[in-house]
């Protein structure tokens, strides 16, 4: 067991949602959170981040930072996805292990697994076929990431891992409806068509592909978890086990949204990849389990919406 408490523990990408949940969590854990904005480290320079990391030195670091964004941000901007998802990984690797930080925890994303990967997703489906090409470049990076987070075990004896989250929303999500995933895309819909007596929202593809989602604050607490009681090189899936079509996910926001109106498809948006659920076995066998039910999360993460939308 690696014990946090009374450790300097820097939370890289403390104001995203992840990060943010990884800062609410970590103060049960009696360690001090470090924390820097991007007016202190840009991650995205070799230079400032071996700067700041050799002045701070962090016993531990959650690398939870990252450029991240739906299927149209992927497909618009492939170059910024893929050089600054990169440049982050390795900066702040590199710096770790120049600085002797005693253990990382790498964030990825589960769109690092082939497109039409066996159902659920084990671990060692990785690099087992191509990936989906609306979200190739942000998968590349993360991919990367994982290797070098199994490059400098090997080679430095490092204590470095990752954590592969499925699909997150909750408090601190991006409502941006050019650049948001499927889940605060669908909160925000709902709720300015119930604004605005609309008859009807229309949500892109088939609505037949299966997602499955994860509160935020599951995946922190999963992630502590893993820093605390695991270490190995292989990645690993942190996810709920379950999953649910995009049509059922759209019934159910607007359920909780209370919008009555009718749900329209536009199949002439893509689908993306067919289903996506991670196995959770190999979690659960660490001793995890998500807490947070489905609906449950959605009806919390509106009402964070409602407070926070101006």
């Amino acid at each position: 067991m690696y014990d946090l408490t009374g450790k300097r523990v820097w939370v890289a990408g403390h104001r995203g949602m992840v990060g943010s949940a990884l800062v609410r969590r970590l103060e049960r854990e009696g360690c001090e959170i470090l924390q820097a904005g991007r007016d202190v480290i840009d991650l995205g320079d070799q230079a400032s981040t071996r700067g700041w990391i050799t002045r701070e030195r962090p016993d531990a670091i959650f690398l939870a930072a990252a450029k991240v964004g739906g299927i149209l941000a992927n497909d618009t901007y492939p170059a910024d996805f893929l050089y600054d998802n990169l440049m982050i990984a390795a900066n702040v690797i590199e710096a770790a292990h120049r600085s002797d930080v005693e253990k990382l925890c790498f964030l990825g994303s589960s769109c690092i697994y082939p497109k039409f990967a066996d159902q659920p997703i084990r671990e060692d489906s990785l690099l087992t076929g191509s990936l989906e090409p609306t979200n190739e470049w942000y998968a590349i990076a993360k991919i990367a990431g994982i290797k070098l987070t199994q490059a400098y075990r090997r080679q430095h004896g490092h204590d470095y891992i990752s954590a592969m989250p499925t699909n997150l929303y909750g408090p601190g999500d991006n409502f941006d409806l050019q650049s948001s995933h499927v889940m605060p895309a669908l909160l925000r819909k709902a709720h300015e068509a119930k604004q605005t007596g609309a008859s009807s929202i229309t949500i892109w593809g088939t609505g037949t592909p299966r997602r499955e989602f994860l509160h935020v604050d599951d995946c922190a607490d999963a992630c502590v978890h893993l820093m605390k009681h695991y270490s190995g090189a292989e990645h690993v899936n942190v996810g709920s086990g379950e999953d649910l079509t995009i049509w059922d996910l759209t019934r159910l926001v607007c359920d909780v949204v209370g919008f009555e109106g009718e749900i329209l498809r536009d199949e002439t948006k893509p689908d993306g990849t067919p289903r996506k659920l991670m196995s959770a076995d190999k979690i659960r066998g660490l001793g995890w389990a998500p807490s947070i039910a489905l609906r449950d999360g959605v009806a919390a993460t509106y009402q964070w919406f409602l407070k926070h939308r101006a």
